[in-house]
């Protein structure tokens, strides 16, 4: 839409449900509107404010209250897996979302509206990572694991990226490499075989690299330059 439309106005989803209806100011939800789910029912009636949410009610499928906001504070209370605390009208303090159908979700902290603090992430009710965000991205330490929920990866993170310290684990337990990340890439450290022996070493993004599923056949063996991995990938086969 070229410029900031003024006045009321009715949004619908792809297949032609009604999702708001109300007014804007400035291209933005400003006074009175109502929101629908995908189905056409009503989920939040009330006052907005720059886009956000102020003062209002919000329902369930059956029309019943599950929250009230007042000057753009409250909980807001979506479903069993959404809920979070809102004040002057963006996400702050502890939350818990869902995402497509519940294939992915997030629980932990928020600071205006983006992931600050403690959280963690889940696939399918299963978790993936846990540690620490700022700004809305990992940042800090952290740990991965893999879909059995054994642990991955343990260590530091800076803007999603593995930076700095870590280590890396086969599905077994034994440690696969260990020792500095950059921009998600092994810097300096070893790398171990799945019988935890030392198989090479890279220093500064160099070296000579065999690395392995988690069955213990080799998947890459060759140089390893400025980050990246030069020869030939074999018989690629892990389980995530």
């Amino acid at each position: 839409m070229e410029g900031k439309f003024n006045g009321k106005i009715k949004e619908y989803n792809r297949v032609g449900v009604i999702i708001f209806e109300g007014e804007y100011i400035n291209g933005e939800r400003n006074g009175y509107g109502k929101e629908y789910n995908d189905s056409g029912i009503l989920k939040f009636e009330g006052e907005y404010l720059n886009g956000k949410k102020w003062d209002g009610k919000g329902y369930d499928s059956s029309n019943n209250v599950l929250y009230e906001l007042k000057d753009g504070m409250g909980i807001i209370i979506e479903n069993i897996n959404n809920f979070y605390e809102y004040i002057e009208g963006e996400v702050n303090g502890n939350a818990k979302f869902s995402y497509n159908s519940n294939c992915q979700s997030f629980e932990g902290e928020y600071l205006k509206g983006k992931k600050n603090g403690k959280g963690k992430e889940y696939l399918f009710n299963k978790l993936i990572f846990e540690g620490e965000y700022k700004d809305g991205k990992r940042n800090g330490k952290g740990r991965e694991y893999y879909y059995n929920e054994k642990l991955k990866f343990e260590g530091e993170y800076i803007n999603n990226k593995r930076n700095g310290k870590g280590k890396e684990y086969y599905n077994n337990g034994n440690l696969k490499f260990e020792g500095e990340y950059l921009n998600g890439k092994i810097w300096n450290g070893k790398g171990h075989n799945k019988d935890n022996k030392i198989e090479y070493q890279i220093k500064e993004g160099q070296g000579f690299v065999i690395e392995y599923d988690n069955f213990g056949s080799v998947i890459f063996e060759g140089e390893y330059k400025n980050g990246e991995e030069t020869g030939k990938e074999k018989n690629f086969l892990e389980i995530k």
